[in-house]
């Protein structure tokens, strides 16, 4: 189960799109047998062994090739009661990987409400900057559309308003990097909904009322026309 995960996550299967796809790495298939330890009980799901090896003083925080903890990868692999022994036994659950990915943005650009609320649950965090660009998982979510997921960010105190270093926030993105479609619609009403800002602008000074104009984003442009975008 949890390497078919994993193989969908890498191939895209999972609606990972344009820059997040770029910057998220699962474990590959080739880095898989090699892993040992808190790593490979992680993967699979072995809770018995992962408090055995925590007791033992084994390394909770101990990384991969590409900077990941256990946590990263029972996240990737989606083994909520591993993340939760983990967690018990002081596991850093805002530790970042590489490409600056924590648990809470991985679980929300793979769509995986499940795992993001039992990460939440457990304390980790909804306001981190992470990745590349400095961005949230707030963001990232707005970005795919996942609505599901930007609710429950917004509700656990995802900031915003938070612009990263393409000059987006998570309304722009929810438009300039969706279809406009249903997804996208319901994620930028969940924002408008939570008071997000309507009035920051791109790098253009292009307002999000005016990008989703601009794009003919017909119900997108009466959602911020009604909210009082100008």
């Amino acid at each position: 189960m949890a390497i078919a995960v994993l193989a969908a996550i890498a191939c895209g299967c999972c609606e990972v799109g344009l820059h997040v796809a770029a910057a998220q790495v699962p474990p590959a298939a080739a880095e898989i047998p090699r892993y040992t330890g808190l790593h490979a009980a992680a993967l699979s799901g072995d809770v018995a062994q992962l408090r055995v090896l925590a007791a033992g003083g084994a390394d909770l925080n101990a990384r991969d090739d590409h900077g990941r903890t256990p946590l990263h990868v029972a996240t990737y692999a989606r083994q909520a009661n591993a993340i939760r022994a983990l967690a018990a036994a002081g596991a850093d659950l805002g530790a970042l990987e590489n490409d600056r990915y924590d648990c809470v943005t991985i679980a929300a650009v793979a769509d995986d409400e499940k795992t993001l609320a039992t990460l939440l649950e457990l304390g980790a965090s909804a306001k981190l900057v992470t990745s590349r660009y400095d961005g949230t998982a707030l963001i990232a979510a707005a970005h795919l559309g996942h609505a599901g997921v930007v609710k429950q960010l917004i509700a656990a105190g995802a900031p915003l308003d938070h612009v990263n270093n393409l000059h987006w926030t998570a309304v722009i993105e929810s438009i300039v990097l969706g279809n406009g479609g249903r997804r996208h619609q319901e994620t930028l009403a969940a924002l408008v909904g939570a008071g997000a800002n309507l009035q920051l602008a791109d790098s253009s000074g292009r307002t999000p009322l005016e990008l989703a104009r601009s794009r003919d984003y017909l119900e997108m442009t009466r959602m911020l026309e009604r909210a009082g975008a100008r």
